[in-house]
């Protein structure tokens, strides 16, 4: 799937309407790739209302969406050991039925649960983005 940043708000929709079978998706795409961005808008989709920042130095930022449900928003770009991992408790986040959103999911990939949704983003141009979905089990 090829689309143009003004055409974000309905990707974000598209993506929320084939929802995935688990809540935790991991967002890979080089740096400017735009995975902030497409968060951002699927956050703003799930009912938050509160301003939504990358978490590249918080690691997480947690905000609430629809009927006070929790959305977690990771960045673990700076992420070096395992034990930041442990240490932040997110396999409790990932487990927890909140969706679970994740930049740089491979700093994490031995704490990812065994069914996640992987959305891979790919610059096309500077205006156009390629999606690939691929599910794990």
């Amino acid at each position: 799937m090829t689309y143009d940043l003004s055409a974000i708000d309905e990707v974000a929709d598209h993506l929320l309407s084939i929802h995935s079978t688990s809540p935790v998706w991991c967002f890979v795409g080089e740096m400017g790739a735009g995975k902030t961005t497409l968060i951002k808008q699927i956050c703003k989709k799930l009912g938050v209302t509160e301003t939504l920042s990358s978490p590249t130095f918080s690691i997480i930022n947690q905000y609430e969406g629809f009927e006070g449900k929790d959305i977690y928003h990771f960045d673990f770009y700076r992420i070096e050991e395992d034990a930041e991992v442990i240490q932040l408790g997110v396999e409790d986040l990932f487990y927890s039925g909140a969706f679970c959103f994740i930049e740089w999911p491979d700093r994490v990939i031995d704490y990812l649960p065994d069914r996640y949704l992987q959305i891979c983003i790919n610059l096309v141009s500077p205006t156009e983005r390629q999606l690939k979905l691929i599910e794990h089990d």
